[in-house]
């Protein structure tokens, strides 16, 4: 599938390259704004996904802060309900919660993810987000 044009243009930063790896349930792509380094310690990236794509299950050592650029999507903790997230919202995760984001079912979705306190670790990827937990999502 490839990308609406008029949602392109709406999103800021790149679309970067498609993610070639299993913890997406469909396609994705990412843009490498700040590299993984040691001065700022805070990789980030611009994630654009199709409509109903998400990644699967994860945690972060050291946290993760999302700024939604784009489109309706979803983040969801283990054990909360999932929330909508919309252009402009902020999700600020605590180190080692297990979660997930993604797109909407009807939307595309782009989110800028800050990686934080990379000294604590790299993200663990778990197992996927099933199509029946994704279809009782609004």
């Amino acid at each position: 599938m490839k990308i609406p044009e008029e949602f392109e243009k709406r999103i800021i930063f790149p679309v970067g390259e498609k993610i070639e790896n299993e913890y997406f349930s469909g396609t994705a792509w990412l843009s490498v704004l700040v590299p993984p380094e040691t001065t700022f310690n805070c990789p980030t990236f611009n994630v654009t996904f199709e409509p109903g794509v998400r990644n699967n299950w994860h945690r972060h050592p050291g946290g993760q802060i999302l700024l939604v650029t784009g489109g309706k999507g979803y983040f969801q903790e283990k054990g909360k309900e999932a929330r909508v997230l919309k252009e402009g919202d902020v999700v600020k995760i605590p180190p080692d919660v297990k979660h997930w984001h993604g797109a909407a079912k009807d939307s595309w979705f782009s989110h800028i993810a800050i990686s934080t306190n990379m000294q604590k670790g790299d993200a663990e990827w778990m197992e996927p987000v099933t199509d029946e937990e994704y279809s009782k999502l609004p």
